[in-house]
């Protein structure tokens, strides 16, 4: 059986390195955590844990200070977490049976990312990510931020899920460091380029974003992936200003680097939701819902491929005056997403207003509509 270093960065985590831990303790072989100025409980937390400590000053490098964690681990492979992020029971079996069938042929293992979840703890947005890496391979993180490993073939695509807890309140740190680099004139790369501009969006700098998106676009660099990313996010840009014309034609260049994808679709149909022409918005929700599950490294909006596109298809056919398709869009949505404050709301309301003819779907989902609206 093949053995596995645990490599962390962490500053200030005492809220959530020991939850994180436990979760991995029996499944690694040794853990090295890496502090970048603690100055809470973390490292203590950190040593009942048994891991080896290791301090290394900040420099404004998330690549340099994993790769000096890298640096530190003895075992045949290496597994990275951030102290937020966690391996759910059902995922620490099979992270075990994995680890028992791991051959050594594999440079790394790719594992499913859950970046939001329900109240249930069902997957609403993941991707996927390099997790495990052969140590003797020596690969190299890049990127002072939104780093990552470029990895050679063969990669096992696993069925382990990582499961993000984010407990922290979203913090300027990333957008300074870009600020920075912008300042000392260091040049960026086609990622830097999108996850600035992604910084500049989440802070609200909307005609900032739309300038480094449209530049990142027209230089043509990009992964597929994230021109389609970039692509929703230059049209959010728009639609935080008003120009509603461009917002459409943004999310219409989606469709030059790929076929549709859901979070496009189900974005175009909220866009014609909002100027009442509830036809074409079903259109799209429509298109959303029959798109099938992608199964690559790019963000997966699942919640845009389920349940809420369904909920907005029953706002749609409501509005259209067809009720019978409007309670059947929210019971699709139910068996998606039960706990949902509108879906319970409609539920009940469909109940009164259909009586016998309400429609009722638990927990999954009908391929052949016609004989449930006839």
């Amino acid at each position: 059986m093949p053995t596995i270093s645990l490599c962390m960065i962490v500053r200030n985590e005492e809220k959530s390195l020991g939850r994180c831990l436990s979760t991995v303790a029996d499944i690694v072989d040794e853990m090295v955590i890496v502090d970048t100025g603690s100055t809470d409980r973390t490292k203590e937390i950190a040593a009942g844990y048994g891991a080896r400590i290791y301090d290394f000053e900040w420099i404004q490098d998330f690549a340099a200070a994993r790769n000096y964690s890298f640096s530190q681990a003895a075992c045949e492979y290496i597994l990275w977490l951030d102290a937020d992020d966690v391996i759910e029971e059902a995922d620490r079996e099979r992270f075990k049976t994995l680890k028992a069938s791991l051959s050594s042929e594999y440079h790394s293992v790719a594992m499913t990312y859950i970046l939001t979840a329900d109240e249930d703890g069902k997957p609403m947005a993941t991707l996927r990510r390099n997790r495990l890496f052969r140590r003797d391979c020596q690969f190299k993180w890049t990127g002072a931020v939104h780093e990552y490993v470029e990895v050679t073939p063969p990669t096992l695509e696993s069925d382990v899920c990582v499961t993000h807890k984010k407990d922290k309140e979203y913090t300027e740190r990333n957008l300074l460091i870009y600020r920075k680099m912008k300042a000392e004139g260091q040049e960026f790369t086609p990622r830097d380029q999108i996850y600035f501009a992604n910084e500049l969006y989440d802070h609200a700098h909307y005609p900032e974003a739309l300038e480094n998106y449209k530049l990142f676009l027209s230089e043509g660099n990009g992964w597929v992936e994230d021109n389609i990313q970039a692509s929703m996010r230059l049209a959010d840009s728009y639609g935080a200003l008003g120009q509603k014309k461009e917002q459409l034609q943004s999310l219409c260049r989606t469709f030059d680097y790929d076929l549709p994808r859901s979070e496009a679709c189900c974005k175009i149909g909220c866009y014609f939701m909002e100027l009442q022409q509830y036809e074409q918005a079903v259109y799209w929700f429509e298109l959303a819902v029959a798109l099938p599950k992608r199964n690559d490294l790019g963000l997966e909006n699942e919640s845009a491929r389920t349940w809420i596109s369904h909920l907005q298809l029953c706002v749609c056919y409501d509005k259209l005056g067809d009720q019978k398709h409007a309670d059947y869009s929210n019971e699709v949505a139910h068996g998606q997403y039960p706990a949902h404050p509108s879906v319970q709301y409609n539920r009940n309301y469909y109940t009164k207003v259909l009586g016998d003819s309400h429609v009722e779907i638990e927990g999954h989902v009908f391929e052949e509509r016609k004989e449930l609206v006839q």
